[in-house]
């Protein structure tokens, strides 16, 4: 794990808007900034993914058992990334319509272009975006690393699931600290 190539290596941070922050709080926008800083300093690609709609017609609407809470205005920076993430003009905007950053949107196609293998992986929430994000990605037969404490969700149980029974599946878990300290 040590000696990560950085110019194979992608920091994906999935949905750290102002509109979802407060489900994960301030930790995880600071220590995804910590993240950010590294790729930063060794010139690595950062895609920031958002998660944002037209008109609420291009959302999914799927019949399931659990119905979703009865839609609400946003406010207009809903979308907007947390000002502290200090978001770039040669940072890589993804913006999705589901949970996932790869379906539908060009993602893959970025990173492929660029000779990229191996993301790094946070942001909110872990068990919807940034897990459906890791399965897409695994698919696609990406490497990846997950920033365990960079990530958060709804209940500390939703959170340990995936942590413990998904992502030791298809990648590499590590905290903020375990990976700056490698790499």
């Amino acid at each position: 794990m040590k000696d990560i190539d950085f110019a194979k290596t992608a920091l994906v941070l999935i949905d750290l808007q102002k509109g979802i922050v407060p489900i994960g709080g301030d930790e995880i926008v600071e220590k995804s900034v910590q993240l950010v800083n590294r790729f930063r300093e060794q010139n690595g690609f950062i895609s920031f993914v958002r998660v944002d709609f037209q008109d609420g017609k291009d959302a999914l609407t799927p019949e399931t058992d659990q119905k979703p809470s009865a839609p609400q205005e946003r406010p207009a920076d809903w979308a907007e990334f947390d000002p502290r993430l200090n978001v770039q003009e040669n940072d890589y905007i993804v913006t999705k319509r589901q949970w996932g950053a790869f379906f539908g949107t060009d993602l893959d196609l970025q990173l492929r272009r660029r000779g990229i293998d191996t993301i790094v992986l946070c942001g909110i929430a872990t068990n919807i975006g940034v897990e459906s994000t890791a399965r897409e990605a695994f698919q696609y037969g990406y490497n990846q690393i997950f920033i365990t404490d960079a990530m958060a969700t709804f209940t500390k149980e939703e959170h340990e699931a995936t942590l413990s029974y998904i992502f030791p599946k298809i990648g590499k878990l590590r905290t903020t600290q375990q990976f700056l300290t490698e790499n």
